[in-house]
């Protein structure tokens, strides 16, 4: 694990703040932090996703608990309608209704991803 090299924007803020002493009261105090090198975050809400590129992400260690710190280019989108469906979600109906890979991901898609209802309805 590497130290986190602290973002000029927290000196900028507190100019009187020494990065050695600032560490040592945090190691002090039990917190850690770490940098994670990420490409893309995307936050999932019922109505839309948030988006987040060129992130700076640092997890924050503290009693126990960890958090997240992200920052960068923000964007949102509309959440997709569609269900998300599995290539083993897709063979499950396949392999116990017996039939073709289109007509269980046709199945699938009627019933908003949900395998028995879409087995019950490939049996009728």
């Amino acid at each position: 694990m590497r130290g986190l090299e602290y973002p000029s924007e927290v000196f900028s803020l507190y100019p009187n703040i020494n990065p050695r002493q600032l560490s040592q009261a945090m190691h002090q105090m039990g917190i850690s932090q770490e940098e994670i090198d990420a490409r893309e975050v995307i936050i999932r809400c019922k109505d839309k996703n948030i988006i987040i590129s060129s992130p700076s992400v640092v997890k924050v260690k503290m009693s126990g608990e960890e958090s997240f710190q992200v920052s960068g280019k923000v964007s949102e989108e509309r959440a997709s309608t569609e269900p998300e469906i599995s290539e083993d979600d897709i063979a499950t109906v396949m392999e116990q209704a017996g039939v073709r890979r289109d007509a269980a991901e046709s199945a699938l898609k009627r019933a908003k991803g949900d395998l028995a209802e879409a087995i019950l309805f490939l049996k009728k």
